[in-house]
């Protein structure tokens, strides 16, 4: 279905005649505008689309840079480096004219003046929207355990993490207390889905690495890497057998598994799974997730994890010039099923949506609903075992690895992340070591010890 530029701005408001002229952002003129917000894969991936149009492309994150999440839990446990894995957003579109990229942080929208209004830069007007804005991780109602259990989703969230690995062991080493030893070097992770899984078997490869003639007061036996999944499965999205190749491979790696059991509390201590309490220096959250707020800003119907419902374009109900995409968006196919938080769902969304905008420009007839091509899901656990479910292929081991590599290389934005990413994987493969074991803030020993190290859990 075809629309004009320009139809309505909420429902029961008519449209304005021209293209808004209130630009307080970039120059004005008569190109229509359209404002992205956020710059992950979603946001990119529109951004670059509509570079090539005959449009004014205004693209706003609160952050200078473009992050590839899915390596992010490498960076956390010191086998990347933050470079390695982020691109700066700027250089990525020196020479395309049209896209000029603000870092700032929008906090509302005013559909009916077609206008974002952002902390440092103010009123930012728009004739088309796109929300690329993400997903935060949800504690479920318990906010107050994000103190005490570390998210991985940014850069400085990846570094709080390697900083408290890292000095897990330095303490350790230093410590004559046995159970201080063991709450030290017991991690826990809650979470069976991808980030969870990914993580405890690369936290159980940096134990290996860090304690191999590194450390002489402790060693391999004093670890304890626990996965807590409250379901039956992990990678509930995955087919059974992947599950199960995915918990084997997590037990050969050291990694105890419990299923089925919530966490009942988190604290300074460490956690209650269930009626057990496991003393812990380092818990971290890789369950459940939920959308920003944007459908809060619009007043717009959400799902139940505060995505937008978007209709078979993308669009928001009531607003034609408002797409969102990405985990910001609760998306329904022809099928009935809703498409997963994933990179590849939001990067076909941005270029999508893009198209969409392009043919309105232009007025021609915009493209047919969205429809997702599934590539597969896939997850690392440790040295050379992977599961990957392309749907007609499932494959697990180091076939699965192969391919996870070859794939994720391939998805880093730019030449420079490949090859490092390339290199450093291969210097770890041939000597097993961690390229980023620098402890740069010495305060960090001091911290996470509770008031009263001997104490039970506070359930």
């Amino acid at each position: 279905m075809s629309h004009a530029p320009f139809e309505k701005t909420h429902a029961g408001a008519s449209a304005p005649e021209a293209p808004v002229t209130n630009r307080p952002v970039g120059q004005s003129g008569a190109k229509p505008r359209v404002v992205i917000i956020g710059a992950g894969f979603g946001g990119l991936a529109a951004a670059k689309s509509l570079g090539k149009t005959d449009a004014e492309v205004i693209l706003i994150d609160r952050s200078n840079h473009h992050l590839f999440q899915p390596l992010l839990y490498q960076v956390a446990t010191a086998a990347l480096s933050p470079a390695d894995i982020a691109s700066a957003t700027r250089a990525m579109f020196s020479r395309t004219s049209n896209v000029s990229v603000v870092m700032d942080e929008v906090t509302g929208i005013d559909a009916g003046q077609r206008q974002v209004t952002a902390r440092k830069s103010g009123g930012i007007s728009y004739d088309y929207l796109i929300l690329a804005t993400g997903a935060e991780y949800s504690f479920f109602g318990n906010n107050a355990w994000a103190e005490h259990a570390p998210v991985l989703k940014s850069i400085d969230d990846a570094l709080n993490i390697r900083r408290g690995l890292l000095a897990a062991f330095e303490k350790a080493e230093c410590s004559e207390d046995p159970q201080e030893i063991r709450r030290l070097l017991t991690f826990a992770l809650v979470g069976g889905g991808p980030t969870g899984i990914e993580m405890a078997g690369a936290i159980a490869e940096l134990a290996r690495t860090v304690l191999s003639g590194n450390f002489r007061r402790i060693n391999e036996e004093d670890v304890r890497i626990i996965l807590v999944e409250a379901g039956q499965n992990l990678l509930s999205a995955c087919h059974d057998t992947l599950s199960q190749a995915a918990l084997k491979a997590l037990r050969d790696h050291g990694v105890e598994v419990i299923l089925g059991k919530a966490v009942a509390h988190i604290d300074a201590n460490g956690l209650a799974v269930g009626d057990e309490i496991i003393p812990s220096a380092n818990v971290i959250w890789c369950a459940g997730t939920q959308a920003r707020p944007a459908g809060e800003w619009l007043g717009a119907e959400t799902a139940r994890n505060k995505a937008v419902i978007v209709g078979p374009d993308c669009t928001v109900p009531d607003y034609p010039e408002i797409f969102a995409i990405g985990d910001v968006a609760s998306y329904t196919d022809k099928d009935g099923n809703t498409l997963p938080g994933l990179a590849p769902v939001a990067k076909q969304q941005g270029r999508y949506v893009a198209k969409v905008i392009a043919a309105r420009i232009k007025g021609r007839a915009a493209p047919s609903a969205f429809r997702y091509q599934n590539w597969g899901t896939m997850a690392v656990i440790g040295r050379a075992k992977a599961v990957a479910d392309f749907g007609w292929l499932r494959l697990s081991g180091f076939p699965a690895w192969l391919a996870w590599s070859l794939v994720h290389l391939m998805l880093l934005v730019d030449f420079r992340s490949r090859g490092s990413v390339y290199l450093n994987w291969t210097w770890a493969w041939f000597t097993r070591g961690r390229a980023a074991r620098i402890l740069t803030r010495p305060e960090t020993l001091t911290r996470n010890s509770p008031p009263n190290q001997a104490a039970t859990l506070n359930t």
